[in-house]
């Protein structure tokens, strides 16, 4: 539609917004105001620094249901303020044992499961759909492997490929369905929400963990022995991609063969060495 003239587009506030050619100028400027506004507000930096806490909370607080859970990483002032400002966090070790994670990279939160060993989480209150070779998957990947810790992964969407291909190799994954705001931000949200402007109806706000995500972290303790398994078993696999060193397609492939039993380096058939 763009190659025939029927859509435009233009550049706007870190953007870019779609419209139909035929549409006056002035109205496309009036709308484009309207909108980049919004989305200005919405991808302030205070506030998306605040919107990963918002899961993160959540996440936290889902954690802190489970009667006995050891886990590191935690909030320390959740009672001290309300949510217009960032919350002190006590992030978990950056090492276990003689295992050390590179440079200042952190997992959200490490659980001591009793048959599985750790697990890594990660929490990502994004828009975005996280597709198997974004940075966010290969970033939690690294750690989880030089940690020796199961991959957790709590995301707004995440597509079919990214669930088949992680879980088959041991990482464990959830998808909220919702965007988290901070409570404080509630006249934002509805804004967000307004299927006239952005549209963006899964916004929901607030840090308390819904019913899923805390039916979720049971779950995870359940599944967590079989994910261990299985992580073991790719575990070279995800550490290559984890760190760069294996591209996406050959990662996903190599997976595929070897959950299959063939030969992991093609897919050519094997040859009859007995003709």
């Amino acid at each position: 539609m763009l190659e025939e003239g029927i859509v435009q587009s233009v550049d706007k506030a870190n953007n870019t917004w779609f419209f139909l050619a035929n549409t006056p100028a002035h109205e496309v400027e009036e709308r484009l105001n309207i909108l980049t506004s919004l989305f200005t507000a919405f991808t302030n930096y205070s506030l998306r620094v605040r919107m990963g806490q918002t899961l993160e909370i959540a996440t936290y607080r889902a954690l802190l249901t489970i009667d006995g859970l050891e886990f590191y990483g935690r909030f320390k002032d959740l009672g001290g303020h309300d949510d217009s400002t960032t919350y002190s966090k006590e992030e978990p070790p950056q090492h276990i044992g003689a295992r050390v994670l590179p440079g200042n990279k952190l997992l959200d939160f490490i659980v001591r499961h009793p048959e599985a060993g750790p697990l890594g989480l990660e929490c990502k209150n994004i828009r975005e759909w996280i597709y198997p070779d974004r940075e966010e998957i290969t970033e939690l990947l690294l750690k989880c492997t030089t940690l020796d810790c199961v991959p957790v992964l709590i995301a707004r969407r995440i597509p079919f490929v990214t669930f088949k291909v992680l879980s088959t190799a041991g990482v464990i994954v959830h998808q909220t369905y919702n965007q988290l705001l901070p409570a404080t931000d509630a006249e934002l949200a509805t804004s967000l929400r307004d299927k006239n402007l952005l549209g963006y109806h899964d916004i929901r706000t607030g840090n308390q963990p819904d019913a899923r995500l805390l039916t979720f972290v049971k779950n995870m303790m359940a599944v967590a022995p079989a994910a261990r398994e299985r992580f073991d078993t790719f575990k070279d696999l995800l550490g290559a991609f984890g760190t760069g060193e294996m591209e996406y397609h050959e990662f996903a492939a190599r997976i595929r063969r070897r959950i299959n039993g063939t030969n992991e380096d093609n897919d050519w058939p094997e040859e009859d060495d007995s003709q």
